[in-house]
């Protein structure tokens, strides 16, 4: 198998993955922005700031606009939430996202 066939492959497993959890739908800037999220919670109803999340390797380089926009489709579409107490621009992810792992796959 040659290199490009094997991106190729592992592109077409992860994004029939992110059909499967619901995430086709979004675009890959969404897409990163809520794993980008994930990646910073501590588990259920960790709040994850407006900031920490403009750091992450995966949104650094997005455009602010762009990021804010595809912040407001995540809180549209049930992906995050705003934090409860909390200043404005602060998010937790939807808890039964950031719960256990999946199963794995039968062998």
């Amino acid at each position: 198998m040659d290199k490009l066939n094997s991106i190729f492959e592992l592109r077409d497993m992860l994004r029939q993955l992110e059909t499967d959890m619901g995430l086709g739908g979004l675009s890959r800037t969404e897409r990163d922005v809520l794993l980008a999220a994930h990646s910073l919670s501590a588990g259920p109803d960790h709040i994850v700031t407006s900031n920490d999340l403009r750091d992450h390797r995966l949104v650094r380089l997005v455009p602010q606009a762009t990021f804010y926009r595809a912040v407001r489709t995540l809180l549209g579409r049930g992906f995050l939430e705003r934090a409860g107490d909390t200043r404005a621009r602060a998010y937790v992810v939807r808890s039964d996202l950031v719960g256990p792992a999946l199963p794995e796959a039968p062998a």
